[in-house]
């Protein structure tokens, strides 16, 4: 009889394969884990098995989770690691058939990027008081992720070597370890480079450690740190609206449609891997259209 210790060895092997042929990121594999593992724990209560659930088990608990107030999107999210293993089983031939192959849920429809307007762009990027060397590293490091559309961790992962003013670009390591070049624009430029001719040796005890937005020790920034001087920046610039790390990559991607970007050349600077992502910015740049012809147009 299969038991709890199977289900985890199973657990283990599904995600080794992903880290292995897929290059899949620890966060991921983590939600990955937390999932399988409350699926085999609803299991467990049915008397049943990962490799051995019956048809019904997982409609009926998708069904519990929608009445104790689970999101519809935490169920697609659930339902989709959940389909990822299965068809990862059944590949191996550890199951003969897909328990989940008749399993649906309503389509979800993609939430909106919380974004900002340009102006309210503007303000933030021009709040740190750059008459101080952290200042002056804050603004430098908002118009890079501003003018080039960057992820935060992109952003803190930079190095002085992946930064070529001359030419106008930064090298960046996305998800999957993937490099793209992304060009900087005039802003960016400028302020990088008054940034490191000053205050990064200043911020810098050892000028040879190669970490371009230096935190504590000499060491890249974290996230976390970057995230907390966005939003007093933010306080700063009297912008009350909710922000996220990804707000400045979105405003961006809406920005740069807005006025005339090319969908495809937008994918290509945000390093999406597939166009479907990118497409949720029309929605965006939509709904900005349709509310000025709302308030300008005589017949809006």
């Amino acid at each position: 009889m299969k038991t709890l210790d199977d289900d985890t060895a199973s657990i283990d092997a599904f995600l080794d394969a992903l880290w292995l042929e897929q290059g899949v990121s620890d966060h991921t594999l983590s939600a990955y884990r937390r999932d399988l593992s409350a699926w085999v724990r609803r299991l467990t209560e049915c008397d049943e098995t990962l490799l051995a659930s019956s048809p019904t088990a997982l409609p009926a608990w998708l069904d519990e989770r929608r009445e104790a107030g689970y999101r519809l999107t935490s169920n697609a999210r659930l339902l989709s690691s959940l389909r990822r293993f299965y068809r990862w089983a059944l590949e191996c031939g550890l199951i003969e058939g897909d328990p989940l192959a008749e399993v649906r849920l309503p389509r979800v429809r993609p939430a909106l990027p919380n974004t900002l307007e340009e102006a309210e762009v503007e303000r933030l990027i021009a709040a740190p008081d750059v008459s101080t060397d952290l200042g002056l590293r804050d603004r430098a490091m908002l118009e890079v992720l501003y003018g080039a559309g960057l992820r935060v961790s992109e952003l803190v992962g930079l190095t002085t070597d992946a930064v070529n003013l001359r030419q106008g670009v930064v090298r960046v390591r996305g998800k999957g370890d993937k490099d793209r070049l992304v060009p900087l624009g005039e802003e960016a430029i400028e302020w990088l480079s008054r940034y490191l001719r000053g205050s990064r040796g200043v911020l810098m005890s050892d000028a040879t450690r190669p970490a371009l937005f230096p935190g504590r020790h000499d060491r890249s920034m974290t996230r976390q740190a970057f995230w907390y001087r966005i939003k007093t920046h933010a306080r700063t610039a009297g912008i009350e609206r909710p922000l996220s790390p990804h707000t400045l990559r979105h405003a961006f991607a809406t920005h740069l449609l807005n006025h005339g970007a090319n969908l495809r050349v937008v994918q290509l600077l945000l390093g999406h891997s597939d166009l479907s992502t990118t497409q949720i910015y029309t929605h965006v740049a939509q709904a900005r259209l349709e509310r000025l012809h709302a308030d300008h147009h005589p017949r809006g």
